[in-house]
C-alpha cells in the first residue's frame, strides 16, 4: 500500500494557521481552516491541475499560491493586504518544512493495520527534499519501507514514472498495489496511468461523483483497500 504524504499521512498545521491570521485580525478556529482547505484542493485541483498548466506542478510558487489563495477565500478573506501578507509570512515559516508538519490523528494506526496485514507500506510524496525527515520527526518513518521525495529522484506525480520506481524498489506488480492520496488529477490520475488501483480522499465531501473509490479518512481508506484481498 502506498501513500501520498501532505493530506494524508500528514496534515497542514490548522493551529499555527489560524493563529497568524488572529494577528492580522481574522478570528477563526483550527476547525475553519481545516475545512476551507478541504475545499481549497478540490479548487486547485480542478482549475490548475486537471488542465495540466505549465505552472501546474504542485510544488511551484504559482500553483501554492493560488491553493493559499483558495483557502483563503474559503475563510472570508479576500483582503488583497492580507492575503498578500499571509502569503509572504507562508514563504518564511518554518523552512524548510514550512506548515506541513502535523501528523494525521489516524496515521500511525493506518500504517500498523497495513503491517498487521502482511502488507508492506511506503510514501510516494512530492516535496521539496523534507518529507522524509517530516516523517521521521513524527515517528511514521518507521512503519513504512520507504519514501520517495520528488526533488530527490527528480520527478513528480501525476507522471507515472515516479510511481514506476517505487514499484521497482518495492520489487511489486502494479496491479499488486494500491495507492491512496488526496488529489485526483495528481494521485489518481497519477496512481492508475502507472496500474496501480487509487483512493481518493474525500474527507468534506467536496470531490463530488468521481471515477474511483473514496474515503471519508485514513483508516476508512486503508480499511477499504485490505477489503479487497
Amino acid at each position: 500500500m502506498f501513500f501520498d504524504a501532505g493530506n494524508t499521512l500528514l496534515r497542514m498545521n490548522y493551529a499555527v494557521i489560524a493563529a497568524e491570521l488572529a494577528r492580522h485580525g481574522v478570528r477563526v478556529s483550527p476547525e475553519d481552516v481545516q475545512r476551507a482547505e478541504w475545499r481549497a484542493r478540490v479548487r486547485v485541483d480542478d482549475e490548475v491541475f486537471s488542465h495540466g498548466q505549465p505552472d501546474a506542478s504542485t510544488e511551484s510558487r504559482s500553483s501554492v499560491s493560488r491553493y493559499l489563495r483558495y483557502l483563503l477565500e474559503g475563510l472570508g478573506v479576500t483582503d488583497e493586504a492580507t492575503v498578500v501578507t499571509l502569503a509572504e509570512w507562508r514563504r518564511t515559516y518554518n523552512l524548510p518544512i514550512g506548515v506541513w508538519n502535523t501528523a494525521d490523528p489516524q496515521a500511525q494506526e493506518s500504517l500498523a493495520l497495513v503491517r498487521r496485514a502482511g502488507l508492506r507500506a511506503a510514501v510516494i510524496s512530492n516535496s521539496n527534499g523534507s518529507v522524509r525527515s517530516i516523517l521521521s520527526t513524527l515517528g511514521l518513518v518507521s512503519g513504512l519501507d520507504f519514501v520517495l521525495d520528488s526533488s530527490e529522484v527528480g520527478v513528480e506525480k501525476p507522471d507515472p514514472k515516479i510511481f514506476e520506481l517505487a514499484l521497482a524498489q518495492a520489487r511489486l506488480a502494479p496491479a499488486e498495489v494500491a495507492y491512496l492520496g488526496d488529489l485526483y488529477s495528481v494521485d489518481v490520475r497519477g496512481a492508475r496511468a502507472a496500474g496501480m488501483r487509487p483512493v481518493l480522499l474525500d474527507p468534506g465531501g467536496h470531490w463530488g461523483t468521481r471515477d474511483c473509490p473514496m474515503a471519508s479518512d485514513l483508516l476508512s481508506a486503508v480499511r477499504l483497500i485490505l477489503s479487497w484481498r
